[in-house]
């Protein structure tokens, strides 16, 4: 399932972008969007990381809206529900 989950990733598009105003302004859209995806592709940009890690940031934006980290490659992550 993982496999297969990656390989529709891989296909996705960035669809949903974090910036300066954090995961919080992207939770409920990401959240919708699962509801109509398999997957969703989301990048984090430098104003959205300060200090912290893209994989510390996509495990907090998955917990927010119940999600899976299918992978998180550079400054994207990919979720699945």
């Amino acid at each position: 399932m993982a496999d297969d989950l990656k390989t529709l990733a891989h296909d996705a598009e960035v669809t949903v972008w974090v910036g300066k105003s954090g995961i919080e302004s992207v939770a409920e859209e990401l959240n919708d969007q699962l509801r109509d995806r398999t997957v969703v592709k989301v990048k984090f940009l430098r104003a959205s990381r300060g200090g912290t890690t893209t994989d510390d940031l996509a495990e907090d934006l998955a917990e927010r809206v119940n999600a899976d980290v299918v992978d998180v490659r550079g400054h994207t992550a990919v979720y699945h529900r």
